[in-house]
């Protein structure tokens, strides 16, 4: 007899981060081609570039409940990025477009939703965050490092909580939910 998983007690795979609008994507992916010889290493889909906020792991329905209700009380404004710098860090196999640097506002998010996260029981690695997006995985070999990142900035108007689900041999992140960032543009005073 198989049993029926009830999707209130599975664990799902999840990470809170930053989407890149899609005009960003569809200029980093040529711009990669373009550096990057087919061997550097698995390159990420363009649906699937984001900057990661905080990683989560595999985490329960109710742990993930609570960890969307802090999300939804974040009360911040939003922020530029810009991604101007550019490295690979052989040990994990990870080629990255980052930030020299960071907006406040991104380290201030990044930070208050690691610490949630580690206060809900979500194990946060020790390492200083690194704003980055990850452009390849599996980079275990030396690659040549282009001199100039693509230097491309984009708003940040709301972060979001996503899925990461392995099918049919493919790795797709899937939002979850999104809250948005404060706007920092004054209104004006009513009369």
């Amino acid at each position: 007899m198989i049993k029926a998983v009830d999707n209130k007690t599975r664990f799902r795979r999840l990470f809170f981060a930053l989407a890149l609008p899609d005009a960003l994507q569809r200029t980093i992916v040529p711009w990669r081609a373009d550096n990057f010889p087919p061997e550097a290493g698995r390159p990420i889909a363009a649906a699937n570039l984001h900057l990661t906020l905080a990683f989560l792991g595999e985490v329960s329905h109710a742990k993930a409940q609570v960890l969307q209700q802090q999300a939804g009380r974040i009360s911040q404004s939003g922020f530029n990025i810009t991604l101007d710098d550019i490295g690979h860090w052989p040990n994990s196999g990870v080629i990255w477009l980052g930030c020299k640097n960071p907006p406040r506002g991104l380290l201030q998010l990044a930070q208050l939703l690691r610490s949630q996260a580690a206060r809900s029981g979500c194990y946060q690695t020790p390492l200083p965050f690194h704003p980055h997006v990850t452009l390849f995985r599996g980079a275990i070999r030396p690659v040549t490092i282009p001199a100039k990142a693509p230097n491309e900035s984009f708003r940040a108007d709301l972060f979001s909580l996503y899925e990461s689900v392995f099918t049919r041999g493919r790795t797709r992140y899937n939002i979850v939910q999104s809250w948005p960032l404060a706007s920092t543009e004054r209104k004006p005073d009513a009369i």
